[in-house]
């Protein structure tokens, strides 16, 4: 059943098998929370609101055609339930969160290296915090999500242009963000 293709899972809830949104929800709850949480830098909201997608992509699974990519949909779900709470508004962004991320490093590096690493790490999410929702948006969809400027285009229904332009600007306000924090 792993087999099957997310459409053709997506399509199978449409029409009344709702054992399989188990199977995406295995495949994209952790992709969709790190999304989530880069938007909001708030952990248990962000777990909330992946239940949230879910239970909307259950609710609203006869909107999912199937002539799109299920990831595509799925996003515009996600986008509109941070829409929906407010979340982008009226989160305030804590500052401890720039460091629980920065813990998360990987091991086996000695311990100088490690702290120059996370001291790197908290920097850069210090400065994500203080991008725009727009700007924070587009460079967690590329880079932490690793999606392609194709997907992104389609997720915020804008050309791929403006995705590449939306980027380059991002990627300048966070460099100088960055910058101007170190001095």
């Amino acid at each position: 059943m792993n087999s099957l293709t997310d459409n053709a899972i997506m399509l199978r809830v449409k029409d009344g098998d709702l054992d399989k949104m188990g199977l995406l929800f295995e495949r994209y709850h952790r992709q969709l929370y790190g999304f989530l949480f880069h938007m909001t830098y708030h952990r248990e909201v962000s777990e909330d609101m992946v239940q949230q997608v879910f239970y909307k992509m259950l609710r609203y699974r006869q909107t999912f055609t199937g002539s799109g990519q299920f990831i595509h949909w799925m996003y515009s779900i996600a986008r509109n339930v941070l829409k929906d709470q407010g979340k982008r508004k009226q989160l305030q962004m804590q500052a401890g969160n720039a460091e629980q991320l920065a813990d998360q490093l990987p091991g086996g590096i000695t311990p100088e290296e490690q702290l120059e690493k996370k001291e790197a790490r908290t920097g850069l999410y210090r400065a994500m915090e203080k991008l725009s929702d727009d700007h924070r948006e587009i460079l967690t969809l590329s880079r932490f999500q690793e999606l392609k400027h194709q997907e992104i285009a389609q997720i915020l229904n804008i050309s791929e242009v403006a995705v590449k332009t939306r980027a380059h600007r991002a990627l300048r306000e966070l460099k100088n963000i960055y910058i101007n924090a170190e001095r």
